[in-house]
């Protein structure tokens, strides 16, 4: 039996859906979190060795780089929110079907940018 299937798939060439876009953005985001998180303990850990610790803490968040690594844990946090309130709509039985599903992501797109321009307005 000879086999039909390809040999190397050129991932650029491939549509995909904007669910499909949305399931992975949010893997993506779940990842980021992590690695956010353990950022957030190390300034936790950092501020709490004693005032000279602190005072780097404060001096780092308050830099551009610490504003904008703050600001990158907020927007996976964001979407990955956003994504998981679709999930748990989608769970309830609303949104269940491919439309819905294509404007649930549309949603989670939506709700994303504006947490993202709001958190963005809060840090800088």
């Amino acid at each position: 039996m000879k086999d039909k299937r390809p040999v190397n798939l050129d991932l650029g060439t491939i549509s995909l859906p904007i669910t499909a876009y949305t399931s992975i953005l949010h893997r993506v985001s779940g990842v980021t979190l992590v690695a956010g998180v353990a950022l957030l303990f190390w300034f936790l850990g950092t501020s709490l060795d004693g005032p000279e610790g602190f005072e780097q803490s404060k001096a780092y968040l308050a830099s551009f780089w610490g504003k904008l690594s703050i600001w990158a844990v907020l927007i996976a946090l964001s979407y990955h929110a956003s994504s998981a309130v679709k999930h748990l709509v989608m769970d309830a039985g609303i949104g269940e079907t491919m439309k819905g599903g294509e404007t649930g992501a549309k949603l989670v797109f939506a709700a994303t940018a504006m947490l993202v321009v709001l958190s963005g307005l809060w840090i800088w």
